[in-house]
């Protein structure tokens, strides 16, 4: 039992030292470093709420040198950001398959002065996509039964192979740490490198589900956005939702459904019964104000 266990402690030291060279120390924020990890060839990412400066942005390296950054895109909604950073050679980490509950998980972040520092737990719970509470999807929800200091978020997430589940944040659940699964960072990663951010669509509605007379459910529209999308298409106070772009809409969630497949700029119809009649709206997707 002994050699078992001995054994099994130098495979899980033998994983922190071959993914080591995938994250770095960065510095975007007062105080306290983050951590980040090498996703591509001279792209990092990180957790977007340890980035509290666009400029002057650092990282401390695997071999303990430091490099500059800069800020090639975020998405608060998910809680990522991208720097480029000139450190030709430093490995990325390969995914990893979807994990499951009570799988061993090893999340590794990096210090200036501490260096490469690991905590080891389990993922608690796995579930389909989840929209976070700033408005963005994660294609997995990853809850992570582990230690997260200070400096973990944005760290690498590996499963007990050395593979990436994707990285650390503390920001988007009061409950526990999530792993930011891979399957969003590379769509992520793609959108912010292609054109400098991540685009979400909105109508400029408030909204609140209701049920009609005939039990059909819908959204009744409580306040309007002045110029937004909804109200330069006509769409009134009082007005019910009970379709977008075909698919029914019950709740707000199915509202950001529908938008993420469409996008901003094009016309989607929209379905709204007014004084018990039905009747049909083109609304032009407007782009979300980024939160300052």
């Amino acid at each position: 039992m002994a050699n078992e266990l001995a054994a099994f402690s130098d495979e899980l030291a033998a994983v922190v030292e071959r993914a080591a060279g995938s994250v770095a120390a960065v510095h975007a924020r007062p105080r306290f470093s983050s951590s980040g990890a090498f996703w591509r060839p001279g792209i990092l990412v990180t957790a977007e709420h340890t980035v509290r400066r666009e400029e002057e942005i650092t990282v401390t390296l695997p071999d303990g040198s430091n490099a500059a950054a800069t800020l090639a895109g975020s998405d608060p909604g998910t809680d990522i950001a991208v720097l480029r950073v000139e450190a030709p050679g430093t490995p990325a980490v390969a995914a990893a398959d979807d994990p499951a509950p009570g799988h061993l998980a090893l999340a590794l972040g990096r210090s200036e002065d501490s260096g490469i520092n690991a905590t080891l737990g389990i993922v608690s719970a796995v579930s389909g996509p989840w929209r976070t509470w700033r408005g963005g999807r994660l294609d997995r929800y990853i809850r992570l039964d582990l230690t997260l200091y200070p400096g973990s978020s944005g760290g690498l997430v590996l499963n007990s192979a050395g593979r990436a589940l994707g990285i650390a944040t503390s920001a988007l659940s009061r409950i526990a740490g999530l792993a930011i699964p891979a399957a969003t960072i590379n769509r992520v990663v793609d959108e912010v490198l292609a054109r400098g951010r991540v685009s979400r669509g909105y109508l400029g509605v408030g909204l609140q589900p209701v049920e009609l007379p005939d039990h059909q459910k819908g959204l009744i529209v409580l306040s309007l956005e002045p110029q937004g999308p909804a109200a330069l298409a006509g769409v009134l106070i009082g007005d019910v939702l009970v379709a977008l772009g075909g698919a029914a809409v019950a709740d707000t969630d199915d509202i950001q459904t529908v938008l993420e497949t469409h996008g901003v700029g094009g016309a989607i119809e929209v379905a709204v019964v007014r004084g018990g009649a039905s009747r049909s709206l083109a609304i032009t997707v407007g782009e979300r104000p980024r939160r300052i």
